[in-house]
């Protein structure tokens, strides 16, 4: 057994990577039988923002490091992803693609000037980065402004599967939301990913290891950018549409309090805290602006009673890591 600072223990790695196992199944299960009882598109939703989520946790939970521009990538894989599916009429399956790479690109310059900084200067520069990039889709012709791109054809997947109907558009979503979950959970449980848990607990140490630090944050910056795109090229078919409101600096900040809500350094918590929001959020729609109030109180409430969030706090209590 290990112990943690408060000295309750917790599972072993083999035990550890059991647990795990076991719980991915569970929710793998649940998300297939959950079209039955809800309806498939805020499900779709919320799968899509449980990955862009997840995509920002692999980045603050992993490395220490706090974007506040996240929705940079988000937003303009959703643009390029309309776009491409639109206008160039490409298949769904390269619109996707094309949007990803359109995040990773920008992952690459944006991590390039901002991974010089740490700390709030580090997160200052990713949010005049992402005010930049906000102000320049308001200008640029092809997002159509406040219009944005509407009714973004969801086309074919592979000239088979009809993504028009909504059980085979879902389950095309499902599959691509558990892939990147098992991609991601590979990185941060490889030996890459434990040189990123070493940045973060003591970055002046693994210097001295011999590791070149603002490599491996480069590297993790543009894959989390990378996943966030993914998230936002495909919310961008889910829904038929990109608009502003997906590069907006409150995409932002409803990203780092889902993944606070679900538990910062979880590899399930993303993903629970995004389906708690979503559903929040469609539940409270009736009292407009006031939803804001609302999120505010559970961010505050979550700071100062459940730190570890919904899945930190499960995991305590179980004495697993999830």
């Amino acid at each position: 057994m290990e112990r943690v600072a408060d000295g309750a223990a917790i599972q072993t790695t083999p035990a550890r990577s059991h647990a795990e196992a076991i719980a991915f199944v569970l929710m793998t299960c649940a998300l297939v039988i959950a079209p039955t009882f809800a309806y498939p598109v805020f499900l779709m939703k919320a799968l899509c923002f449980a990955l862009f989520a997840c995509a920002f946790n692999l980045l603050i939970g992993y490395v220490g490091l706090l974007s506040f521009g996240h929705a940079l990538f988000f937003g303009w894989a959703s643009y390029v992803s309309a776009h491409a599916a639109k206008v160039w009429g490409l298949p769904p399956e390269l619109a996707i693609l094309a949007g990803t790479a359109a995040g990773a690109g920008l992952g690459v310059i944006v991590g390039a000037v901002a991974i010089r900084r740490q700390g709030i200067y580090f997160a200052m520069i990713t949010l005049a980065l992402a005010q930049m990039m906000y102000f320049f889709a308001i200008q640029a012709p092809f997002t159509h402004g406040e219009d944005g791109i509407q009714a973004v054809p969801r086309g074919t997947l592979f000239g088979l599967i009809d993504l028009a109907d909504q059980t085979n558009m879902y389950f095309t979503v499902l599959v691509i939301v558990l892939g990147c979950f098992l991609l991601i959970y590979r990185i941060i449980n490889s030996p890459f990913g434990e040189v990123l848990k070493a940045i973060r607990e003591n970055e002046t140490r693994a210097i001295s290891l011999g590791y070149r630090t603002e490599r491996y944050k480069l590297v993790a910056f543009v894959l989390s950018a990378t996943f966030a795109g993914v998230a936002g090229a495909t919310k961008a078919l889910v829904f038929q549409l990109a608009s502003l409101t997906d590069v907006d600096w409150t995409m932002s900040g409803e990203v780092v309090l889902m993944t606070l809500v679900g538990g910062l350094g979880t590899v399930f918590g993303p993903v629970a805290g995004a389906f708690f929001m979503i559903t929040l959020e469609s539940y409270l729609t009736t009292i407009g602006q006031w939803v804001f109030v609302v999120q505010g109180t559970i961010f505050v409430v979550c700071v100062l009673l459940f730190r570890r969030g919904i899945i930190g706090e499960l995991a305590r209590l179980l004495r697993i890591r999830l």
